[in-house]
């Protein structure tokens, strides 16, 4: 069953295990409707532009790096097992920021995406991206919550 609903998928994944449920809805999502996967995450530069640019700072931007290669290696696997194309991109910036701006300019019709559910103080404290991207985005987005541990 193949539908012209969602072509393009944005997975957005920070390569933790809370992210494994988002990203186990989006392949599913796009294999039924034979959509292609941008499995996206952004390197938050934001909190080091205030930084000089020396050697901890590259190390920690190559720390960042590998990270997301990881992350999005991670979906591409679990897309391919499953049939499904998935493009792999490493952003940079502000998070919410960028997952939006990418959706937009790469015509998405779906961003997936997961939470850890969080609320009250944690979340005011923390921030959400998922929250930010909810607000802000014209694309729809589904936000998978984490499996609670019991």
């Amino acid at each position: 069953m193949t539908g012209e609903f969602y072509r393009n998928i944005i997975i957005a994944t920070d390569g933790s295990e809370n992210t494994n449920r988002a990203i186990s809805y989006g392949i599913e999502i796009a294999k039924l409707s034979g959509a292609t996967v941008h499995a996206l995450y952004v390197l938050d530069t934001s909190s080091f532009s205030s930084i000089p640019m020396d050697a901890g700072w590259e190390a920690m931007y190559e720390l960042l790096r590998k990270e997301g290669e990881k992350a999005v290696s991670n979906v591409k696997e679990i897309g391919e097992a499953s049939g499904v194309e998935v493009k792999e991109v490493l952003g940079e910036g502000h998070p919410s920021n960028e997952i939006i701006s990418f959706a937009e300019e790469n015509n998405a019709d779906l961003i997936v995406m997961g939470t850890l559910g969080k609320s009250g103080i944690d979340r005011f404290l923390l921030g959400s991206v998922a929250e930010k991207v909810v607000r802000n985005s014209k694309i729809p987005v589904m936000v998978v919550r984490s499996e609670e541990k019991t």
